[in-house]
């Protein structure tokens, strides 16, 4: 009896979150005044604040082999696996202005948010 063998190609699991062209530029503009060619941008989700989990995005050297890494443009982020279930299809923007300027999370598993906009459930 013989069996026969196949190879089965896995694609690239999707990206947890998308970053915007204006997200892009800013975030090279920070990571050139870090001078630090190793970091990337690690987001990340975490119990707390006043909705259930609030976002941490921070620069990072430090990878685990199981982390989910895509690049835009010229910036690598990094998203644990955790994270990525609870953020996946997001989308991380810039703006720019007087009002709701800074980085922001559109996030379409997200039932509720607070009014800071920096935690979810």
């Amino acid at each position: 009896m013989s069996l026969a063998s196949s190879t089965v190609k896995l694609g690239q699991r999707p990206s947890p979150v998308t970053l915007t062209d204006a997200a892009v530029a800013k975030v090279t503009a920070l990571l050139a005044q870090e001078g630090d060619d190793s970091l990337a941008l690690r987001v990340a989700v975490r119990p707390g604040g006043c909705s259930g989990y609030s976002y941490e995005m921070f620069f990072d050297s430090e990878l685990a082999d199981n982390d989910i890494v895509r690049t835009f443009g010229s910036v690598r982020v990094v998203v644990d696996p955790e994270s990525a279930e609870l953020i996946k299809g997001a989308t991380l923007e810039y703006r720019d202005g007087l009002q709701e300027a800074g980085f922001h999370i559109i996030n379409p598993n997200a039932t509720r948010t607070c009014g800071c906009g920096s935690s979810f459930s």
